[in-house]
């Protein structure tokens, strides 16, 4: 029951979240285009993404904190590095990231976001698999 807690409220919070960022900034909550804001040289301190973003990092800290004091990661930091940067080559070729397209998109019934979410999960699904159970890392 506590997981199922956890995650409704880590989700109304999430929700909360983008829209209220879309009502009072008039953009979605897709995070690699906040990222984007933040790189670029000309709005960095200009946009509101900092905080949203500083809040993302922010929090699993605060959460360690009080709820969970350690989070135990199996994978090793080369992995992390490259699953970090195919993602960010997905989210560039995909034109938005699963927080846009899975989250912001889907709310608002957008058909590109729809398939490009299906397309995600797919994507992912298949790659566990491969990497699982046919190749047999970790």
């Amino acid at each position: 029951m506590h997981d199922f807690v956890t995650a409704f409220l880590g989700g109304t919070l999430l929700g909360i979240a983008v829209v209220g960022y879309l009502y009072v900034n008039g953009r979605i909550a897709g995070i690699s285009g906040l990222i984007a804001q933040v790189l670029n040289p000309q709005t960095i301190f200009k946009t509101p993404a900092v905080w949203f973003l500083s809040g993302l990092i922010i929090t699993p800290f605060i959460y360690g904190l009080f709820v969970q004091p350690e989070i135990i990661v199996s994978a090793s930091p080369i992995m992390m590095i490259i699953a970090g940067l195919l993602v960010g080559f997905g989210t560039r070729l995909g034109s938005g990231c699963t927080s846009g397209h899975g989250i912001c998109g889907i709310s608002r019934l957008s058909k590109r976001s729809i398939i490009a979410t299906m397309t995600f999960m797919f994507a992912g699904f298949v790659t566990v698999y491969i990497v699982r159970h046919l190749i047999g890392a970790f």
